[in-house]
């Protein structure tokens, strides 16, 4: 991409340029692509995010889906288990439950990674490539492979975002249900560090000294921080939206597991 582009929500894309991009490159270095920034907002993003920008926010959403939606390192993969658990295997006898979760519940924005050059090339024959044909048969994955699997899963529908509300079209909350966990930023900031150092897609090579800086900066990917979490905050009330603490789930999970009961309408007993 060169230049900047307009994208459904409103938001203005510009890619990085320069010192700043070069400067983003040394410490990102399995984001091969580079690097967009959105305005207003200044989410930052890998530029791949531009290939799939508008079909995230046309993704068509329906009344018995659920999204869970956090910033990354908040709980999410604990967060995604006990909801399709309750939605979709409250007996433990759902035959899909030993399937790595990233087929039960897409990531559904996790394309704008899988082009880095420190990645494999793709293998048709791995166990996700032959679920991707049998849930989308006929598809290209390069057309968006963990966007189309969102499209194809069994009902009711679980997909897992750390995107903000304002990527996505303002009718979602009104027509499905939405999971937001927040953490504390100390225990976040920890996390993801080590987290894209591991993760090949990203491979921060950056010092924690520096990761910080740019987390308080609102300069790491993902980013900003706040205005994430303000996103949700802002909606608590909605019926559709319940806002949850990561703290709170693990000082209490049974309390946790009440609330989700009852925002989800699952009827589960305590047995």
């Amino acid at each position: 991409m060169a230049g900047e582009m307009r994208l459904t929500s409103g938001h203005l894309a510009t890619k990085l340029q320069g010192e700043e991009a070069e400067e983003q490159q040394r410490k990102w270095r399995g984001i091969t692509c580079g690097l967009v920034r959105l305005q207003p907002h200044g989410w930052l993003y890998p530029a791949d995010y531009l290939l799939f920008a508008d079909k995230i926010y046309d993704f068509k959403f329906e009344s018995d889906d659920l999204l869970v939606m956090t910033w990354p390192k908040c709980g999410t993969t604990w967060m995604q288990e006990i909801t399709w658990t309750m939605r979709n295997n409250p007996d433990i006898n759902n035959p899909e439950q030993n399937k790595a979760i990233n087929l039960r519940i897409p990531f559904m924005e996790c394309d704008m990674f899988l082009r880095s050059e420190l990645l494999p090339p793709p293998d048709n024959t791995t166990l996700a490539s032959k679920e991707f044909q049998r849930l989308c048969p006929g598809r290209d994955p390069a057309d968006g492979f963990f966007l189309q699997l969102s499209e194809g899963i069994s009902q009711p529908r679980t997909f897992k975002t750390h995107l903000p509300f304002s990527v996505f079209d303002p009718s979602l909350i009104d027509k499905s249900k939405v999971i937001y966990l927040a953490r504390h930023p100390k225990d976040v900031v920890v996390s993801y560090y080590h987290h894209v150092r591991l993760f090949k897609s990203m491979s921060y090579s950056g010092s924690f000294d520096e990761f910080c800086e740019s987390f308080i900066n609102d300069e790491l990917v993902y980013g900003p921080y706040w205005l994430h979490m303000k996103e949700a905050w802002e909606k608590r009330d909605h019926e559709n939206l319940l806002f949850m603490y990561y703290e709170d789930l693990k000082s209490n999970p049974i309390l946790g597991l009440e609330k989700l009961n009852a925002f989800l309408g699952t009827g589960l007993s305590t047995e």
